[in-house]
């Protein structure tokens, strides 16, 4: 039998292992990686900080990156006197697009994982949401099918790509119309209107952007919201990550204490976790656009363009799209009104 000195070393000792295995809270004045880099982890990405203390409690997720507040120059976005779209013709599918047509389905990219937008539903297995019916109207509209469509999974930073190559025909992925993205891609008129908000969990002290000074706000990588939030909120760190689900998941485990984007994205966050509220005045208003690859000489994607368009004037007129808005962001967002229809002038 143990004397007691003994067996109170021996708890003490226990104790110590214990507590040395347990999770640790975070410290929120420590800094966070800079850098998770899956595909080439001994090549420091852009913002990694020499030396950087990691912070204690869950790892950040896979393939982020921690950009300290003032690091990196915001880049201007432009939304504003952006060039019209093609507008659409008096020709049938046959004639627009006959290799889509030929093929029998239009491939789409999207994401799986934008709750209301464009998701995988756990229960069916089916995806759902307001850009996956889009895709079907679309479908609709070239085969007399909605149902002839090729779903292709994509991450933001990857939708220029994507086109160019050829891996898609079209992208349909809460892809803002800008100066800068009308260089490399040719859209549609606009299908969504959005403003740009916060999202932070409910008990939050943070009501607005300009109370975000030592913070930490996520975006998605690839996305406008990364210049946004350099732009509003300049005292603040970034924290980018391959996914928004990724950026719920680092507010829900406390890794970040905001993440900034479109409103009807933050609306499938908030339809995911009730224990998180969006907040603050909009910090800017932006356009969503299907994605259609650049005109070249080998490929003339004029018509596929004419033909998503004359979708998007269909849907307007004949109440489709309010129908679509009303089932998945009436219980979150006000009804918008749709900005003007913009053709360019052709010769």
């Amino acid at each position: 039998m143990k004397t007691p000195a003994i067996a109170t070393a021996a708890l003490a000792a226990l104790a110590v292992s214990l507590s040395a295995c347990a999770p640790q809270p975070r410290n929120p004045n420590a800094s966070a990686p800079a850098v998770i880099n899956d595909v080439n982890p001994d090549k420091p990405a852009e913002g990694y900080v020499p030396n950087a203390a990691p912070a204690a409690g869950p790892p950040l997720p896979a393939g982020s990156v921690f950009e300290p507040a003032g690091s990196v120059e915001a880049s201007e976005i432009l939304t504003e006197d952006l060039e019209g779209s093609l507008r659409p013709d008096d020709k049938e599918p046959e004639q627009r697009v006959p290799p889509i047509l030929k093929r029998g389905r239009i491939i789409v990219g999207v994401d799986q994982s934008h709750n209301l937008l464009s998701y995988r539903d756990a229960a069916s297995g089916e995806l759902r949401g307001f850009e996956v019916d889009l895709a079907h109207e679309i479908a609709r509209d070239i085969f007399g099918d909605p149902g002839k469509v090729d779903f292709r999974y994509i991450e933001s930073s990857d939708r220029e790509a994507a086109l160019a190559s050829g891996a898609v025909d079209i992208v349909i992925r809460t892809m803002t119309i800008t100066s800068a993205r009308q260089r490399q891609v040719e859209f549609s008129i606009p299908y969504l209107t959005t403003q740009t908000r916060m999202l932070v969990s409910k008990g939050s002290e943070i009501t607005s952007v300009s109370e975000t000074a030592g913070k930490t706000i996520c975006a998605a990588d690839g996305s406008t919201a990364i210049d946004r939030i350099r732009i509003e909120a300049p005292d603040a760190d970034i924290l980018s990550t391959r996914s928004w689900g990724d950026c719920l998941m680092a507010l829900q485990l406390h890794e970040v204490d905001a993440v900034v984007t479109d409103d009807t994205l933050l609306s499938g966050m908030v339809d995911q976790d009730p224990y998180t509220q969006i907040v603050g005045e909009s910090m800017a208003t932006e356009t969503y656009g299907v994605g259609v690859r650049k005109p070249d000489r080998e490929y003339d994607s004029s018509g596929l363009v004419r033909q998503v368009n004359s979708t998007l004037e269909r849907i307007r007129r004949d109440g489709t799209w309010a129908r679509m808005y009303n089932e998945w962001f009436a219980a979150y967002l006000p009804s918008p009104s749709l900005p003007p229809i913009v053709y360019r002038e052709e010769d």
